[in-house]
């Protein structure tokens, strides 16, 4: 579905009550990313990400609350990225959506905790998806620098060990979130990015 399309988040959702008869677990994963300096960033283009991030998160996770609210229970997990805690230059939108994601989180964490509902953000470092190849050739043309200093001087730089999170890092870190037994753990935001960020 396009998550920023309300009427199709909501025939999805719908489609998949329909389908299995709960909804236990909503993981928030839609993203793009448009890399450029303020200045010349296009607002068509601000508003596109914005749109997707958190238009889609919050269409997402209103169609999912009015079930597990009904049925008492669930997970919802957003997935934030380092840059919920951190900037970076040339991400404006991105920074500015995934520190969003955050408040949305404790927001959904409140309200929620009556219903039996639980909200969390999985905040990953770089991960070699699609999405990270897409910005490797892009930042290297705009820092004037090459894609491998991109790689190793800015993407990878502050991590203990020069690795990407894996697929696998940020599943196995969803699982837990989404089968954590109590609201113990809740509104709170998990950094997965080879010590890029601690806090």
């Amino acid at each position: 579905m396009d998550v920023a399309d309300e009427q199709q988040v909501e025939a999805g959702i719908a489609k998949v009550i329909d389908e299995f008869g709960a909804l236990d677990v909503l993981v928030s994963n839609a993203g793009i990313q448009i890399v450029a300096p303020i200045v010349d960033f296009e607002f068509a283009k601000w508003k596109r990400l914005l749109s997707i991030h958190l238009n889609g998160a919050f269409l997402t996770t209103r169609a999912a609350l009015r079930q597990m609210y009904t049925q008492n229970g669930g997970s919802i997990i957003y997935m934030g990225s380092v840059h919920s805690k951190e900037a970076s230059v040339l991400k404006a939108p991105y920074v500015t959506a995934k520190h969003g994601l955050v408040g949305l989180a404790k927001v959904v964490a409140k309200e929620g905790a009556a219903h039996g509902v639980r909200a969390n953000v999985i905040c990953p470092g770089f991960v070699r998806t699609p999405l990270v190849d897409k910005q490797i050739p892009e930042q290297a043309k705009e820092l004037g620098i090459s894609e491998q200093d991109v790689i190793k001087n800015v993407m990878l730089k502050e991590t203990v060990d020069g690795e990407f999170t894996t697929v696998e890092d940020v599943a196995e870190t969803a699982l837990f979130l989404a089968s954590f037994g109590s609201n113990a753990l809740t509104g709170q935001s998990i950094v997965v990015s080879h010590g890029w960020f601690m806090q």
